[in-house]
C-alpha cells in the first residue's frame, strides 16, 4: 500500500496489493488518467496512455495547447462541463453570471496518513492507521471554487475509496448543479456491463449485456435507492466469468437519488461516472462553505466477477459496517407480521414468543400495529407511543419475553406519517408537499420532511422514549413509499432543489443520534423489503431485509443478485409459511431453511400452527444455524454457478478464511420429465488444492480434485430439490 507523487513527471501513483492507479497533471493543469487495474510498474511507456490520437475542429482545445490536448479526446481523472469535453461530465458549478461552464485546474495536493470521515455522510473507515489518503485540490478557473478529489487506500484491501468536496473561498455564491463522486475513463469500450434491476418483490436481479455506443445509465429519482436499480455498476471483459477475467466495479455509499452513467464515445472508449443524480439537484454554496458529495468505492479484480464480489464483501464488513454487530452472530428471530398482521394483543404475542423459545428461537420482533391507534394501515404513523389497548404495559410484556431467554425487537417507520394521526393534525406543515397543490398518497401515508431539524428532533425523542421504556434490543426500520412533491416549507425558493439531499442527511442524522444513545442497538433496514438496500444504509444498519417476497425459489436470484456487492451477513432472510403469502407457491420446508440460512436467518410465520414434523425441522435448522453461521458470516463467498441463480441449477458456497471448512448449497428448481435429470458435477472453488477434505458421509477428496473434477450431486426426481453439505480439511 502506497501513494506516491513524482514531481519531475507530475505523476500520481496509488498501489494496493493487487492493483495500481496512475494519473498525471497535464500541460493545461487537467488531470489525465493513465491506468487503473492490475499491478503495473511506473514505466515511461505508460505515460503514452495519457494521450489519445485523433483531431477534429469539432473537438476544440484550450488556448495555448495543441489539438491533441482537446478535453474531448483525453482520458481524464475528473471532468467538468462546458470546456470542450462533450462527453458526460462529473462536475458543473453555476456562477453568479449564470454560466455553468467549469474548468478544473490542478493547484495542489497532499498525502495523508489515515482516512477522514465525511461530515453527515456514511463513509469507509480504518480501525487502524493502515490507510492513506491523497487529496488533490483543483480550482474552477471561472469562479475560484476549490474542487478537492480524495482517494483513500487500505493495507488489507484492493478498494480505492473516492469522494469529492467543493469549498468556496470567494465572496460570491456558487451553485453546484452536478458533482459526481467518482469517474473512470477506460482506454477502450469492449466491456459487458452488469447491474441490478428489479421491482417490489423481485429486487436486485442481475443483468449482463454488452455495452453499446452512446450513453447508458441506471438511476433513481425516488428520494431513495429504490427497488428498480441499485447504486452500483460493474464492467467486465466479455470473456469474464465468475472465476476468471478482469472486472471493474463502482459502488456508491448513498441512500438517495443517484446515477451511474456510462458513455461509449466516438473513439470507442468508455467513461463511467457515479454519484448524486443531478436531476432536480442543486446546492447553494455560500462563501466559506463546503459541500461534501457521497463516497464511492472502486474495485478491480482479475479473478472474475466472484473475485470482485469477495473484495466488496470483505471491505463492506471491515470498513463500512461500523455496528458492533458487524462481525457478530445475529440472534435468530421470529417476526409476527405474517402470523398476525394487525390482529394481535399482549397474550397472542406472548404465546408466539413462548412457542418460539421452546424451539430455540432467540428474539421476538413485534411488527406494525403496536403504536397509536394502529389497527390497519390507514392511521397513526408518526404517533410513536404504545397502543395500550392492544398491548397493555410494553415493559411488562418485554420482561415476560426476556424471562423466556428471548430478546425483543420493535418495528418503526420513522419517515412516514398518516393523515389520520395526532402528529399530522398538529403539524401538517411537516409533510413534504407543494403549498396549494394536492398531495400524493401511497399506502395511505405521506412522507415527513426529514430535511427539517424539528422533525428529526421529534422522531429522536419519541423513538428514544419507547426504547428507554423497555429492554428493546433491535429495531426494524421500514420505509414503505418513495418521495413526491419534494418541497420543504423551511427552505427558500432558491434552495428547494437541496431538499432531496437534505432529506437523506436527516435520515442519516436520526440513525446517528439513535446509535449514540443506544450503541448496542441492532438495526435492520427495510423499505418495502429491499427498496433501500445500499452501502450507505449498511453504515448504520448491518443487515437489511432483502425482500418482502420470502418465497424460497424467488429468493435465490434475489439473494445471489444481492451478493454482487453485498455480503451474506447483510441479507435479511427468513423461513416463511406456505403457500407463500406473496406468490402462493409451496416449496419444501427444508429448502426454505436452506435458502434462509444463506442470510441472517429467522422465521416469518405463525409458530403456534406448525406441525410436530415442522417443529422438528425448525430445531434442526436452528442447530445448523449455530453450527454454520460463522462460516456464512465470515467466510469467502463463491457463486458456483453462473447467471446469479436465474437458471434451473443454482449453487453457492462459503470457504473459511483458513480454507479448512466449506459449506455448499445446491438447488435444482425444476425436475425434468422422463428421468433425464443428470447428476450434477459441481466444481468447488477457493479450496486449498493440497488439503484433503472430508465430506459429511466420510468420503475424502483433495482440494484440487474437488475444484478441477468436481463433486457429483445426486439426481432428484422432484421440483425444488435442495441440499446442503459441508467439508472439513483433515489434519
Amino acid at each position: 500500500m502506497q501513494i506516491h507523487f513524482c514531481k519531475k513527471r507530475k505523476l500520481f501513483r496509488l498501489e494496493t496489493e493487487n492493483s495500481s492507479c496512475l494519473f498525471r497533471i497535464g500541460p493545461g493543469g487537467e488531470l489525465r488518467h493513465i491506468w487503473y487495474g492490475g499491478k503495473v510498474e511506473v514505466d515511461t511507456i505508460l505515460e503514452e496512455f495519457a494521450d489519445r490520437m485523433g483531431t477534429s475542429s469539432f473537438s476544440p482545445q484550450p488556448e495555448g495547447l495543441t489539438p491533441d490536448d482537446s478535453p474531448d479526446l483525453l482520458p481524464l481523472e475528473y471532468s467538468a462541463f462546458g470546456c470542450s469535453d462533450f462527453r458526460i461530465t462529473a462536475a458543473a458549478l453555476r456562477k453568479e453570471n449564470g454560466t455553468s461552464v467549469t474548468s478544473l485546474i490542478y493547484r495542489s495536493h497532499k498525502i495523508l496518513k489515515g482516512k477522514k470521515v465525511l461530515p453527515g455522510l456514511p463513509s469507509s473507515f480504518s480501525k487502524t492507521k493502515d490507510s492513506m489518503t491523497l487529496e488533490v485540490t483543483m480550482e474552477d478557473g471561472f469562479s475560484g471554487a476549490g474542487v478537492i478529489l480524495s482517494y483513500s487506500i487500505f493495507a488489507d484491501s484492493d478498494v480505492i475509496a473516492r469522494s469529492v468536496r467543493v469549498s468556496n473561498p470567494t465572496k460570491t455564491t456558487v451553485r453546484i448543479e452536478k458533482l459526481l463522486s467518482a469517474q473512470l475513463d477506460f482506454h477502450h469500450a469492449d466491456f459487458d456491463v452488469i447491474y441490478l434491476k428489479g421491482m417490489w418483490g423481485k429486487e436486485r436481479q442481475a443483468v449482463r449485456h454488452r455495452l453499446l455506443p452512446g450513453r447508458q445509465c441506471i438511476s433513481s429519482s425516488r428520494g431513495s435507492t429504490g427497488h428498480q436499480y441499485n447504486p452500483g455498476i460493474v464492467f467486465a471483459e466479455p470473456s469474464a466469468t465468475e472465476n476468471v477475467g478482469d472486472v471493474y466495479g463502482m459502488l456508491l455509499l448513498y441512500s438517495g437519488n443517484y446515477i451511474a452513467e456510462a458513455e461509449c464515445d466516438q473513439y470507442q472508449t468508455l467513461r463511467a461516472l457515479i454519484g448524486i443524480n443531478p436531476e432536480n439537484f442543486e446546492w447553494k454554496l455560500e462563501p466559506n462553505e463546503t459541500f461534501y458529495a457521497p463516497e464511492a468505492l472502486l474495485f478491480f479484480s482479475d479473478k472474475g466477477i466472484g473475485g470482485l464480489s469477495r473484495i466488496s464483501h470483505k471491505f463492506l464488513m471491515d470498513h463500512v459496517i461500523r455496528s458492533p454487530w458487524g462481525h457478530r452472530k445475529r440472534p435468530i428471530l421470529i417476526n409476527n407480521w405474517e402470523a398476525t398482521y394487525f390482529d394481535f394483543n399482549n397474550e397472542k404475542i406472548f404465546q408466539i414468543a413462548k412457542e418460539a423459545s421452546k424451539l430455540g428461537i432467540e428474539m421476538l420482533v413485534l411488527d406494525d400495529g403496536w403504536f397509536g391507534e394502529r389497527n390497519d394501515d390507514r392511521s397513526s404513523l408518526g404517533d410513536w407511543f404504545v397502543n395500550k389497548k392492544k398491548l397493555g404495559n410494553l415493559a411488562s410484556l418485554v420482561r415476560k419475553i426476556n424471562k423466556l431467554n428471548m430478546k425483543f425487537g420493535l418495528w418503526f417507520e420513522p419517515e412516514m406519517i398518516s393523515e389520520n394521526s395526532q402528529l399530522y393534525r398538529k403539524h401538517p406543515d411537516w409533510v413534504l408537499h407543494v403549498p396549494g397543490g394536492k398531495k400524493s398518497i401511497g399506502r395511505t401515508q405521506m412522507v415527513l420532511d426529514m430535511s427539517r431539524t424539528d422533525v428529526v428532533d421529534y422522531l429522536f425523542h419519541t423513538i428514544s422514549d419507547v426504547l428507554h421504556s423497555a429492554n428493546i434490543e433491535y429495531i426494524k426500520w421500514d420505509m414503505n413509499r418513495n418521495l413526491t412533491e419534494i418541497y420543504s416549507q423551511l427552505l427558500p425558493p432558491d434552495r428547494q432543489k437541496e431538499t432531496a439531499h437534505r432529506y437523506v442527511l436527516g435520515v442519516y442524522q436520526l440513525h446517528e443520534r439513535l446509535l449514540e444513545e443506544f450503541p448496542n442497538l441492532l438495526i435492520e433496514g427495510c423499505s418495502g423489503g429491499g427498496g433501500r438496500f445500499d452501502a450507505g444504509m449498511l453504515y448504520y444498519a448491518p443487515q437489511i431485509w432483502c425482500s418482502d417476497n420470502s418465497d424460497a425459489l424467488d429468493r435465490i436470484s434475489i439473494q445471489m443478485g444481492t451478493s454482487l456487492f453485498y455480503p451474506s451477513s447483510a441479507m435479511g432472510a427468513h423461513v416463511s409459511v406456505c403457500p407463500n403469502h406473496q406468490t402462493r407457491r409451496t416449496v419444501p420446508f427444508t429448502m426454505r431453511g436452506h435458502v434462509a440460512l444463506s442470510g441472517t436467518f429467522g422465521y416469518e410465520l405463525d409458530i403456534t400452527k406448525l406441525s410436530d414434523e415442522e417443529k422438528e425441522l425448525v430445531r434442526q435448522q436452528i442447530q445448523n444455524y449455530h453450527e454454520w453461521n460463522n462460516i456464512v458470516r465470515e467466510g469467502n463467498h463463491y457463486r458456483l454457478t453462473e447467471n446469479f441463480g436465474q437458471t434451473n441449477i443454482a449453487a453457492w458456497s462459503w470457504v473459511s478464511q483458513d480454507q479448512k471448512k466449506v459449506l455448499v448449497t445446491v438447488i435444482r428448481k425444476n425436475s425434468e420429465p422422463c428421468g433425464i435429470n443428470p447428476p450434477l458435477h459441481l466444481k468447488l472453488r477457493g479450496l486449498d488444492p493440497d488439503k484433503l477434505y472430508e465430506l459429511d458421509d466420510k468420503r475424502r477428496s483433495h482440494g484440487k480434485t474437488l475444484m478441477n473434477a468436481g463433486i457429483r450431486i445426486p439426481n432428484a426426481m422432484q421440483d425444488a430439490f435442495s441440499i446442503i453439505f459441508h467439508l472439513n480439511a483433515t489434519e
